[in-house]
């Protein structure tokens, strides 16, 4: 039998969608906020290897904006001495090259040896960046990775890492436009929180033992 509550007519339907409307709203927007003041802290420390995560590629080859400063960030950490690789992960988008392969051959150019540069370059998504760089870092003996990508990309990217069973630290890249533009920035916050939200196993993922 149906709870009182819903058998009292349209009205208390009414009344129960919005309640779970409203519920569910404030749990979207209170994971978006978590995920923005995660990804706005940076949590850089010594790491077996740099993971920089892919984004758009141009026209013509061309690395987007986004793509740009997640490797001018990546490539900074690595000059410091905070890893001894890098490893791209980023198959091919609308426009080729694979996504790795541009961030490569940025990083060269702007000085990293080649041979410290790994390459995963048939992903689409973030699961799939995880999953498949996994087989790469374990060849590795890696236990412990830094993740490079958009400020709001990294909570998620973190939990997928950890789901693998990777000890995962994080850096943001701070100056791309999706984080400098406050539009941009609520857009793909949401976003985010959204995913997260459609993947309780994903979002409750732990740190390893």
């Amino acid at each position: 039998m149906p709870p009182l509550a819903l058998r009292k007519g349209p009205g208390a339907f009414r009344k129960w969608l919005f309640v779970g409307l409203g519920v569910s709203t404030f749990g979207l927007y209170g994971v978006a906020f978590v995920v923005d003041r995660f990804g706005q802290h940076e949590r850089a420390v010594p790491s077996d290897v740099l993971v920089v995560l892919g984004a758009r590629v141009l026209p013509g080859g061309q690395p987007s904006p986004a793509l740009r400063a997640r490797i001018e960030k990546a490539v900074e950490l690595y000059h410091q001495g905070l890893a001894p690789r890098l490893l791209f992960s980023g198959g091919v988008g609308v426009n080729p090259p694979a996504e790795a392969r541009v961030m490569r051959d940025l990083a060269v150019s702007l000085g990293v040896p080649p041979d410290a540069c790994l390459l995963e370059d048939q992903s689409h998504s973030t699961e799939q960046n995880a999953r498949f760089s996994s087989e790469l870092l374990r060849s590795l003996g890696a236990r412990r990775v830094m993740v490079v990508s958009d400020p709001y990309h990294l909570l998620r990217a973190r939990q997928y890492f950890r789901l693998h069973g990777f000890e995962v630290a994080t850096s943001p890249a701070f100056l791309t436009e999706r984080n400098l533009r406050f539009v941009d920035r609520v857009y793909w916050t949401v976003r985010e929180a959204a995913a997260l939200l459609l993947h309780p196993r994903v979002l409750l993922a732990r740190k390893p033992s």
